[in-house]
């Protein structure tokens, strides 16, 4: 019984860990795109080409970033579903 409430809790705290790496998976894409074309336009003096560029480029690459992670997750919740489906249907010994 204790052992399932610690899974429950663990499996709670997974969940909420896996949703902040998806939010900062939105943000960091599009800052550390900026950030390339920023240095970019200062090195080669192509204002605002570089910045412009890079931040839609790094806005691409969160949100397959957070594709990848949703999937991810999906696939663990239906792999926990299809584990706990099983077990319940185990006769007691």
């Amino acid at each position: 019984m204790f052992k399932d409430f610690l899974k429950q809790q663990q499996s709670g705290l997974e969940a909420l860990s896996t949703t902040g790496i998806i939010g900062l998976h939105l943000v960091s894409g599009p800052l550390v795109g900026f950030g390339i074309g920023y240095g970019l336009d200062a090195w080669l003096d192509t204002d605002p080409w570089g910045k412009l560029l890079f931040f839609l480029i790094g806005i691409v690459a969160g949100f397959l970033n957070v594709y990848r992670d949703t999937r991810q997750l999906v696939k663990k919740m239906d792999a926990e579903t299809l584990h706990k489906g099983t077990h319940e249907n185990k006769p007691a010994d």
